[in-house]
């Protein structure tokens, strides 16, 4: 978090820090840490590697290259690499249309029960004013439904559904929503408009010095940042001829590397293959364990340059 914002258990400190906080605050102050670090008299500072995750993997490369000659490895995890804008539309829009068609319509008629869809999370989440959806009351969700879609029980997912899901992804990114202030921990509007506003990932992770050693770690069913997010940054890392760039994806895992349907992300610790993967990719590249190391081979979990699915 920056400056001091968040507390225990996600308490906010500063409301009016958080509530103005952008990417590149963000960014200035993972600039301010990486200097405090390198000072520190345990700390080889010609051995620094930097891990961002999630929004962090917006952060961490541009720390990256504008510090080239501080910092030896680069580590992505749950990335980020288009516009934040396609990463919300995949989350409101594209998620929850292919759990419709894939899991509640069975019989491929293009059509669903509003009774279904009153007992899925991922469809009301912006269909139904949360202090009804968050009552967990079916009978006020499925009247909601019935007020969005008509009354005769079944909806349409491509001629009702899917533009009832853009209008709640438009209402979400909207200039009005964008303007206002931060209410919330998860949806700050100043961070928001920054995140829509910056150069993508893809645009800019060519100028990341050949140098500086990249691993990339996706769970194949993130809900959040989806797993092709990570085949689109290693295509052009690839494509830029950067000499030693890694990618692991993960199975049957979901955003914070923990055991989760591909529909919604179960929160838990790491397991424990995926911080041996990155132990020992780490390792082989700065030697942090034993100095002569860093020569030895890769493990056989993560090969340089390479495609790798655990």
């Amino acid at each position: 978090m920056t400056k001091g914002t968040n507390g225990v258990n996600h308490t906010i400190i500063d409301t009016n820090v958080w509530g103005n906080v952008t990417v590149n605050d963000l960014i200035h102050d993972a600039e301010k840490a990486l200097n405090v670090l390198i000072q520190q008299p345990e700390v080889d500072p010609k051995r620094i590697s930097i891990i961002g995750h999630s929004d962090g993997t917006v952060v961490t490369p541009r720390v990256v290259i504008d510090n080239s000659t501080k910092v030896k490895n680069m580590v992505l995890m749950g990335i980020v690499a288009q516009n934040f804008r396609d990463i919300v539309y995949y989350q409101y829009v594209n998620l929850p249309l292919a759990y419709a068609k894939q899991v509640l319509d069975k019989n491929h008629t293009g059509l669903i029960p509003i009774q279904q869809i009153a007992k899925a999370p991922l469809l009301i989440r912006d269909i139904v004013p949360p202090s009804i959806s968050q009552a967990n009351n079916t009978k006020s969700i499925t009247n909601t439904l019935a007020k969005e879609f008509g009354t005769n029980g079944y909806v349409s997912i491509d001629k009702q559904l899917k533009p009832s899901l853009i209008k709640g992804y438009e209402n979400a990114t909207a200039p009005k929503w964008l303007n206002s202030k931060c209410n919330n921990v998860g949806g700050c509007s100043k961070w928001g408009l920054s995140e829509f506003n910056i150069e993508p990932n893809l645009s800019i992770i060519g100028n990341v010095s050949k140098s500086i050693g990249i691993l990339l770690l996706n769970g194949e069913n993130d809900s959040q940042t989806p797993v092709q997010q990570a085949f689109l940054l290693q295509q052009r890392l690839t494509d830029v001829n950067h000499p030693d760039h890694t990618l692991i994806t993960y199975p049957n895992l979901g955003h914070i590397f923990y055991p989760s349907p591909l529909w919604s992300t179960r929160f838990g610790p790491y397991e424990p293959y995926v911080l041996a993967d990155i132990y020992a990719w780490l390792e082989t590249h700065s030697g942090f364990t034993n100095p002569s190391s860093s020569s030895t081979m890769m493990p056989s979990s993560a090969t340089s340059n390479s495609s790798t699915i655990r």
